[in-house]
């Protein structure tokens, strides 16, 4: 059975107004997003699924959905604040959803094989989705608590326009993730790649640290894991109108329970994405020496 891939598109309309995240970036308006449906294409994968927000659904249709027709096989999902488990009410002045582990759990009713799950507005390269694409393709069927991550070299995530955050992974002798630390500050500082500690110094790190880009490998087992943390996280959080869900949580529970592994891919791709406003040209020339490679035809769809 060939792998999914599940896009968390659900913060788009909220972050940049209506469908502005859908801005053209490649040399036929392409969008970030096509490139990962591409790449994701010759990685291997059967099936995408999108999770959205419900007020943009048709536009979604109309705009993203129908390029690809006849290419691979689509599904949407919505993630709204006021799906919770049963016993839970969601509080008036919650304004968004409850973070990306919730948006996973939307997948639950369509999603029974492999699957990666990725953000809407990354780029994450050819070879980051071949790599996962043969990891999940390759497990034994009805394998469970065998999970992945995509491990980019810091080296390769940084922004020339100012400091990242990126989640700073560590491993053990066979590659399996031990912790991820989020570092809301790297840069490069007198030529080397650096985070800011707790107490605001700078720490230098080899160029190869893997780093998480928000890019897993799951089986379907997560889904049960999510649900049971997601009360446990409500039963703490209800009352907290900013409070997350995020997939790290309950990564990092499985991990330090026992109950899974996750297997750090690496991976020599190049992450780039627009988080400064000073980084859109940036990308757009960056994918345009792509295409100039021949690494992507000139018009995707």
């Amino acid at each position: 059975m060939k792998p999914t891939l599940f896009v968390l598109a659900a913060g788009m309309g909220s972050r940049y107004g209506g469908l502005k995240q859908l801005d053209g970036l490649g040399p036929s308006g392409e969008t970030i997003m096509d490139y990962s449906i591409y790449d994701a294409i010759r990685g291997g994968f059967g099936k995408i699924v999108f999770v959205i927000r419900k007020d943009f659904e048709q536009d979604f249709r109309d705009k993203v959905l129908s390029k690809y027709e006849g290419h691979i096989p689509t599904e949407l999902v919505f993630q709204n604040k006021t799906d919770l488990p049963a016993g839970f009410t969601c509080p008036e002045e919650r304004v968004k959803p409850w973070g990306t582990n919730h948006a996973v759990l939307m997948g639950k009713d369509v999603i029974n094989e492999p699957f990666c799950v990725i953000n809407a507005d990354d780029f994450y390269g050819r070879d980051a989705f071949a790599v996962m694409g043969a990891y999940l393709a390759a497990l034994p069927e009805g394998s469970e608590n065998q999970y992945s991550m995509v491990g980019f070299r810091v080296c390769n995530t940084l922004s020339e326009n100012g400091a990242v955050a990126r989640g700073v992974c560590s491993t053990d002798e066979n590659e399996n993730l031990t912790t991820v630390v989020e570092r809301t500050e790297i840069m490069r500082v007198d030529g080397e790649v650096c985070y800011k500690d707790e107490e605001g110094k700078w720490v230098a790190v080899p160029e190869n640290t893997p780093v998480s880009m928000n890019m897993w490998g799951f089986t379907p087992d997560y889904f049960t894991y999510s649900e049971k943390s997601f009360v446990n996280f409500l039963k703490e959080n209800i009352e907290k109108p900013k409070a997350e869900f995020f997939i790290p949580l309950v990564v990092n529970e499985l991990i330090t329970s026992g109950k899974a592994n996750v297997k750090v891919l690496d991976t020599t791709a190049k992450w780039f994405g627009v988080t400064y406003a000073a980084d859109r040209q940036d990308t757009v020339d960056k994918i345009q020496a792509l295409v100039d490679a021949g690494e992507y035809p000139s018009k995707l769809f």
